[in-house]
C-alpha cells in the first residue's frame, strides 16, 4: 500500500558513497516533502530513515551497518529503510540486521513511496530488489540541498567489466536520458538560482549508447543552458576523455578546468589483470594534453593499492609514475575483494599490512602534490563559488581549477561567484584570499 502523506512526520536521508548516490537520494527527499514529510538531518530525531547505500568496497557495507546500529540505540521504534547498491547485491545479508523494515534495491529506491504503509515497524523485512540487468529505463535526478551548486545525473549503469568492480552488478547496463531532456533539467537547476552544475554518472564518458548521443554533444549542450555559470565534469574513463573534449573545454567559458580521472594502477601489467581498458601511456597522454592546453588544470586521480598479485616491483613502478605526472591530487583505496568479482579467484593476494604500507606512501605522495599545486597558484587570480557553510567564522568555496579556499564569513557571499587573490596556504589546509 503507497503511503497516503501525513503531514508532521519526519524524515531523515544519509548517503554513502558516490555523488552520484548524494543527487538521487536529493531527488528522493523532494518527493517525500511532496507527500508532507518534514526532512531533518540524519542525526535527529525522525520517523522514517533512509539509508541510500554504497558497496564498492567492504567498508562501505561496514558504514550501512554501522548506521543501522545507530539508529536502533537512538530511535529503536523508527522505521528503518536501506536501498540503493548494497541493498540490491546483498538484500537478504541487510534483512538479517535488527531493526531494518524495508530494502530496495538501485530500482526500486525511487518508488519507496509505494513500499510504505502508515510507517509500521514490520516483524520481517519487506524485500525488494529487481534483476538489475534487465532495466533499461533512467531515473533522472538532481541535488537541490546545496543551493550554489547541484550534481545532474546524466548517465547511470556500466558495460565495462573491470575484474574488482560490482558496479554493473549494482547498477545495470549503461543508460541515458536524451540531451533534450537532461537540458531541460539543468535548465530547471538554473531557474532555482543556482549557478554550477556536476555532471555525475556511473560511467559518463560512455553517455549516449541508449539514446544514440555523445558525451561530446552533452557538454556543449549543456553549455548554452543560460543561468548556469560553471560547469565540472566528474570522473570520466580515460579512454573515453578524448583530445575533443580536453581542446573544448580548455576553450569554453562555463566548463571548468578541473578533471577527474581514474587511473586505478600505473602498472601497465595490473592494469591488464584488472580488465582495465587502456595503458598507462594513454594516461599519461591525456594529463600531458590538459596541462598543455589549460596549464592551471586540476586533475585528481583514483588509484587502488594491494590488487592481487602486485609485487613491490609493480607498486614502486605506479608510485613512480605517479610521481612523473603531473596531477593534483591522488585518491588512493586499498584493494577490497568483492564477492561475484573475477578478481576475488586470484591467486598471490596480498597481506594487509602492506597494503596498508603502500596506501600510507601513496597518501604522502598525495598530500605533497595537493600541496605543490596550490603553491603554484598562490598570488594568483580565480574566480570563487562561496558556499553557505559555516566554521569558527569561516566560510569556503572552490576556485575554477578546484581549489579549496576560506575568508571570514560573509553572509551576501553566500551562493555568489566573486573574483579574488590566492593569498597563503592556511593552517587548515585549505588557501586565504582577499577580494580582487
Amino acid at each position: 500500500m503507497a503511503y497516503s502523506g501525513d503531514k508532521g512526520k519526519k524524515v531523515a536521508f544519509h548517503t554513502l558513497g558516490c555523488k552520484l548516490n548524494f543527487s538521487e537520494t536529493s531527488t528522493i527527499s523532494r518527493n517525500f516533502k511532496v507527500k508532507g514529510f518534514d526532512v531533518v538531518s540524519f542525526n535527529s530525531e525522525a520517523d522514517i530513515y533512509v539509508i541510500n547505500t554504497c558497496s564498492v568496497t567492504e567498508q562501505a557495507d561496514k558504514k550501512c551497518r554501522q548506521s543501522i546500529k545507530k539508529i536502533q540505540n537512538k530511535n529503536p521504534e523508527a522505521f528503518i529503510a536501506v536501498v540503493g547498491c548494497y541493498a540490491q547485491l546483498k538484500p537478504e545479508e541487510i534483512a538479517k540486521n535488527l531493526g531494518v523494515d524495508l530494502v530496495l534495491g538501485t530500482k526500486e529506491k525511487f518508488n519507496i513511496l509505494e513500499h510504505l504503509d502508515n510507517l509500521q515497524k514490520n516483524e520481517k523485512p519487506e524485500v525488494h530488489s529487481c534483476e538489475i540487468a534487465k532495466v533499461a529505463d533512467f531515473d533522472s535526478s538532481h541535488s537541490e540541498s546545496d543551493r550554489t551548486r547541484s550534481f545532474l545525473k546524466v548517465q547511470d549503469g556500466c558495460d565495462y567489466s573491470c575484474s574488482y568492480c560490482t558496479i554493473p552488478l549494482a547498477r545495470g547496463k549503461s543508460r541515458n536520458k536524451k540531451i533534450s531532456d537532461l537540458v531541460l533539467e539543468a535548465e530547471k537547476i538554473a531557474e532555482s538560482g543556482i549557478k554550477e552544475i556536476i555532471l555525475t554518472g556511473v560511467n559518463i564518458g560512455d553517455f549516449g549508447k541508449s539514446t544514440k548521443e555523445s558525451f561530446f554533444e552533452l557538454i556543449k549542450s549543456i553549455e548554452k543552458v543560460n543561468g548556469i555559470e560553471r560547469i565540472r565534469i566528474s570522473s570520466i574513463e580515460p579512454n573515453l576523455l578524448s583530445y575533443e573534449i580536453i581542446e573544448f573545454v580548455s576553450l569554453s567559458n562555463k566548463i571548468l578546468p578541473h578533471f577527474h580521472i581514474p587511473l586505478q594502477s600505473g602498472c601497465n601489467k595490473i592494469l591488464a589483470k584488472m580488465q582495465r581498458r587502456y595503458k598507462r601511456e594513454l594516461f599519461k597522454s591525456r594529463v600531458d594534453k590538459i596541462k598543455q592546453l589549460i596549464p592551471d588544470a586540476f586533475i585528481g586521480v583514483d588509484v587502488i593499492v594491494g590488487f592481487p598479485d602486485e609485487t613491490d616491483h609493480d607498486f614502486n613502478e605506479t608510485y613512480q609514475f605517479l610521481e612523473d605526472i603531473d596531477a593534483s591530487f591522488y585518491h588512493v583505496f586499498s584493494y577490497s575483494e568483492r564477492p561475484n568479482t573475477k578478481s576475488a579467484s586470484f591467486e598471490n593476494k596480498i597481506p594487509r599490512n602492506i597494503i596498508s604500507a603502500r596506501s600510507k606512501k601513496l597518501h604522502e605522495l598525495a598530500n605533497k602534490k595537493l600541496s605543490n599545486f596550490y603553491a603554484q597558484n598562490l598570488g594568483k587570480e580565480g574566480n570563487v563559488l562561496f558556499e553557505a557553510s559555516k566554521k569558527d567564522s569561516l566560510m569556503y568555496g572552490f576556485t575554477e581549477n578546484y581549489i579549496k579556499v576560506e575568508t571570514e564569513y560573509n553572509i551576501s557571499l553566500v551562493g555568489a561567484i566573486k573574483k579574488v587573490k590566492l593569498g597563503a596556504i592556511a593552517p587548515s589546509g585549505n588557501v586565504s584570499v582577499k577580494m580582487s
